[in-house]
């Protein structure tokens, strides 16, 4: 069985699944039993000065018959006393000393509240400390949150406030609330940050129910933005990690949040270059017992591979994520057909002639059975019909063979403009 464990920038834990900062993580009661079912480590939901919480506070998205395949929430940060929240992470601490915690925190922008809770939080022995700078909600109106988050020099201010009397490591949660992630990720580093952990939530409204004309959800009648996640934003989280990864000015471990759920999406955050993860939504949805099939899950799937430790899978695909302007344009791939799979249900054929290149044909074969046949030149390979139909292995997609050499718009460009390389007119196109 392979190695689970994690050193997160210099902070130990039995293996990378963490609880992010969220409701899971509100006592000790919780995080407790958490670790009893297996999480190596929990962020404890945000410190700062209490707040009243509203009700109602939650809300899902559900989809194609998936419950909760997004969340919103309008919550904000703990709406208990600090000295009880202290008491509980020491004890929590003290029941559990090879588990992780991180103290998660946010106070307002000014030195001196920074220097006054750190030093309070780290008295009683938390393993390192995660800066929230992304709650979009709530925390935002009053200058937290989200609304320090998207002000890059904010960013780099607060950390280097908070490293001036931390003695663990410093972790900044960026918000996905944001033009580029990776300008506030390297201003996080200049402050000193020891490590960042994204995604927070993004900004959103989960619905609006079209009988009462009430958003969703809503307080006595009157709604407000939230926060945004679950398995519907993986996708976004996975590329915000992937662009701090490969960003040379980044250059430190990343822990990884948004949407994850299965082993699967372990596995896809740590190749695109977490070293570690967060989950909130899942658990809420499944509960703490899910952690069992995600440690099974990952550790089959190491073994599968031959790796030794869960560490070897860190940033192993970062190399092959690129920008568009340096993919090959003269790499073609094109759909075929499989008969003998093919329910003939239509839908590659409706959605290629609808909304694509009209290149699939509607035949008869010798035996006058009704087939679908993909004109492979004019097909431009743009996966639509294997993505829409519903029967495996009914439409592959295969790469063509013998075609010209390799070139990207960034090569093209420079070849026009008579920088470098000589390549013909065809090719060139």
């Amino acid at each position: 069985m392979a190695d689970l464990s994690i050193d997160f920038a210099g902070i130990k834990s039995p293996n990378p699944f963490w609880l992010a900062s969220a409701p899971p993580t509100n006592t000790g009661y919780q995080v407790q039993r958490a670790f009893e079912a297996g999480w190596g480590g929990a962020v404890w939901k945000t410190l700062g000065e209490p707040v009243i919480n509203t009700s109602a506070r939650f809300a899902a998205v559900h989809f194609g018959g998936q419950r909760v395949a997004g969340f919103n929430n309008i919550e904000l940060i703990t709406d208990r006393p600090l000295e009880v929240n202290l008491k509980e992470i020491y004890e929590t601490k003290r029941r559990f000393p090879d588990h992780t915690i991180i103290a998660s925190l946010m106070v307002e922008p000014k030195r001196e509240k920074w220097h006054e809770i750190v030093k309070r939080v780290e008295a009683i022995g938390v393993d390192g400390l995660e800066l929230n700078f992304g709650c979009p909600h709530g925390m935002a109106e009053r200058g937290m949150g989200a609304a320090s988050g998207q002000q890059p020099d904010l960013v780099q201010a607060q950390t280097a406030w908070v490293k001036e009397v931390a003695t663990t490591p410093v972790i900044v949660k960026l918000t996905p609330n944001i033009t580029d992630i990776t300008v506030v990720a390297r201003h996080a580093v200049k402050g000193g940050a020891d490590a960042i952990s994204l995604i927070n939530t993004i900004n959103s409204l989960a619905g609006v129910d079209i009988h009462s004309w009430n958003t969703i959800p809503n307080v006595g009648g009157q709604g407000a933005h939230g926060g945004y996640c679950g398995p519907a934003v993986k996708p976004i989280a996975l590329s915000m990690v992937a662009e701090c990864a490969r960003d040379r000015e980044v250059g430190v471990p990343i822990s990884g949040i948004g949407g994850i759920s299965t082993w699967q999406d372990v596995v896809e955050f740590m190749l695109m270059g977490s070293t570690g993860i967060q989950v909130c939504t899942a658990v809420m949805h499944h509960g703490f017992r899910i952690v069992e099939e995600m440690i099974d899950g990952l550790n089959h799937y190491l073994d599968e591979k031959g790796l030794a430790s869960v560490t070897e899978l860190i940033g192993k695909s970062v190399p092959r994520y690129s920008n568009w302007g340096d993919l090959d344009l003269n790499y073609q791939v094109v759909a075929r057909i499989n008969e003998e799979n093919c329910i003939n249900c239509n839908k590659c054929h409706i959605a290629c002639e609808d909304a694509s290149h009209q290149c699939i044909d509607m035949l008869t074969n010798a035996e006058g059975k009704a087939i679908l046949q993909v004109r492979e030149e004019d097909c431009v390979g743009c996966n639509l019909c294997s993505i829409v139909c519903p029967a495996d292995g009914a439409i592959d997609m295969i790469a063509l063979e013998g075609g010209a050499a390799p070139m990207s718009w960034n090569q093209r460009s420079r070849i026009i403009s008579g920088v470098n390389g000589s390549y013909s007119e065809a090719e060139v196109g």
